[in-house]
């Protein structure tokens, strides 16, 4: 029995594309060899600081990478970590960034300059959070996953333990509040959804975390509006009046004129401070941190290297040629 003469053309079409898949995979791959290092760490050092000055990021990995792999123990191998870490945050690359920062804090606790690896790791899992097409639309983060800014969070909390007079301390503190807001929205926002289905208990959990743990955040009037509408829905009339009366001495908007509270405005509130804030702490600003973290500050040997800061310090108008430092 002969085939039809379009399946013909099909199989033979598909025989011969399978040849031509094996005959490929059958071709001997090249084997990689490692030479070594190509130069000195002093040139790799170089060259590194010049793709650094140049923005040339994927160059300035590359040697800083040989650096690390060829010196482990040499005069610029702990620099070389540090200004790596820095690299990969400038790419974007920040599971790297991080994986680089967790690295240089368990084989250097006390670096001088170990405090810088600390902070940017917490950046990058903030950054981590804010990755993606969603910085580019007009939808709020807190409404959606948070996961990683709770460990920026961490991050931040440990690192202004470990070092409170760090450079870098006073921008993670505003970066702490900023995350403290979102976690703050991010709470009610699952409140408002309990509300609309009911869930009075449900909503009523999600507002008071709001009011123990961001008692500072902007979400703190509609969260106190939430508990003692979802108290009054509940029948406890007393605990509701308690929170109503918390209302009317501190946002006497929020609770209309024969008692109730006035959960409409406590949400236009909350939004309205969440704008004004955001002014300062905001998605504009903080999106953008990759702009804010500066190098890292060098040792007194390699003072040269201080050289940028966006938003923390400013750049040294002169510096040393690493060639001249090492003479």
């Amino acid at each position: 029995m002969s085939l039809p003469h379009y399946k013909m053309t099909m199989l033979a079409l598909t025989i011969g594309i399978a040849s031509a898949m094996v005959g490929c995979s059958s071709n001997p791959k090249k084997e990689v060899v490692d030479t070594g290092p190509q130069s000195s760490e002093q040139v790799y050092i170089q060259k590194a600081e010049k793709a650094l000055q140049s923005g040339q990021y994927t160059d300035a990995a590359k040697h800083l990478e040989a650096l690390d792999t060829y010196y482990p123990t040499g005069e610029y191998a702990q620099q070389a970590q540090l200004e790596l870490l820095y690299v990969k945050f400038q790419q974007k690359d920040y599971e790297g960034a991080i994986a680089l920062a967790d690295r240089f804090i368990r084989l250097n606790p006390q670096h001088p300059n170990v405090d810088y690896a600390y902070y940017v790791r917490g950046v990058a899992n903030m950054e981590q959070n804010y990755d993606g097409l969603i910085r580019y639309t007009s939808l709020k983060q807190a409404h959606r996953d948070v996961s990683y800014l709770k460990v920026a969070y961490q991050n931040f909390v440990d690192f202004i333990r470990r070092y409170p007079s760090s450079t870098y301390a006073v921008d993670a503190a505003q970066r702490m509040k900023f995350i403290s807001n979102e976690l703050a929205e991010s709470e009610m926002n699952a409140a408002r959804f309990n509300i609309k289905r009911k869930a009075w208990v449900a909503a009523l959990e999600r507002a008071q975390w709001v009011i123990e743990h961001y008692p500072q955040s902007p979400q703190v009037p509609e969260a106190l509006a939430t508990v003692a509408y979802s108290y009054d829905q509940l029948g406890d009339k007393q605990t509701a009046q308690q929170y109503t009366d918390v209302l009317k001495l501190n946002y006497p908007n929020l609770v209309k004129s024969n008692g109730e509270v006035n959960l409409r405005a406590a949400r236009k509130e909350a939004s309205w401070v969440n704008r004004a804030t955001l002014g300062v702490f905001g998605r504009e600003e903080q999106n953008s941190s990759e702009e804010k973290i500066e190098q890292p500050k060098q040792t007194a040997e390699r003072s040269f290297t201080n050289r940028v800061s966006f938003g923390l310090l400013d750049r040294p108008e002169t510096q040393q040629n690493i060639s001249t430092e090492t003479e």
